[in-house]
């Protein structure tokens, strides 16, 4: 039982090859000194994001629990982890609204979000776009998927329509994206504001 094991690297090394249990993954993940991700029995190390990466991660949470103070939503860090019909992931920054569903008493996975923020990074894009949403699509509440890119003024909103399709649209300079229909709360991301004193000035005139 990997609930039995004390984490340190190579630890690690010997879980990331291990097809384990979603109660052997919790057991041994809140344990660990690090984070890691579980998809179809498997545990996957999360390696550190760039100071762009952080900024724009804390930007939005700033962003979001301001358009949002005082409504019936939480706004989470990276440190909340997400349950899907097939793997735990952390998103750079989700949104709950109403009461909150967890998975158990620790009330760290969390079930019923209805925003989720990526930050893309080279090494994670494809996963992002691809399998990641694809699983992410399997939350019967997510409203909103938001790809941010670090290299640009860009961002990607992918929109739950009530036919259960995605409206992709895409946001640059002087735009700004509408979160609504979560629980009838609407809030409003500019996207300048976002990348405000974050991309040198040079790439976010190339955007």
């Amino acid at each position: 039982m990997l609930s039995a094991i004390a984490p340190d690297a190579a630890v690690d090394a010997a879980v990331d090859a291990a097809v384990v249990s979603e109660a052997e993954y919790l057991a041994y993940e809140r344990g660990a000194e690090g984070r890691h991700e579980y998809a179809h029995g498997r545990i996957v190390a999360m390696s550190g994001g760039s100071r762009r990466h952080s900024l724009l991660g804390a930007r939005l949470i700033s962003m979001l629990s301001l358009g949002l103070r005082g409504r019936s939503c939480a706004v989470y860090t990276s440190d909340m982890r997400i349950k899907t019909p097939d793997r735990y992931t952390y998103p750079d920054v989700s949104v709950g609204c109403g009461p909150g569903r967890f998975e158990d008493r620790y009330e760290d996975s969390l079930l019923d979000p209805c925003v989720i923020i990526e930050v893309l990074s080279p090494t994670t894009e494809a996963y992002d776009r691809g399998d990641k949403f694809a699983s992410y699509q399997g939350v019967a509440s997510l409203r909103h998927y938001v790809l941010v890119a670090q290299d640009k003024v860009r961002i990607e909103h992918f929109a739950r329509q009530a036919d259960g399709a995605w409206l992709l649209r895409n946001y640059g300079p002087g735009q700004a994206l509408a979160l609504d229909n979560m629980d009838g709360i609407d809030c409003m991301l500019d996207v300048d504001d976002v990348y405000r004193d974050i991309l040198p000035a040079e790439q976010a005139a190339d955007s």
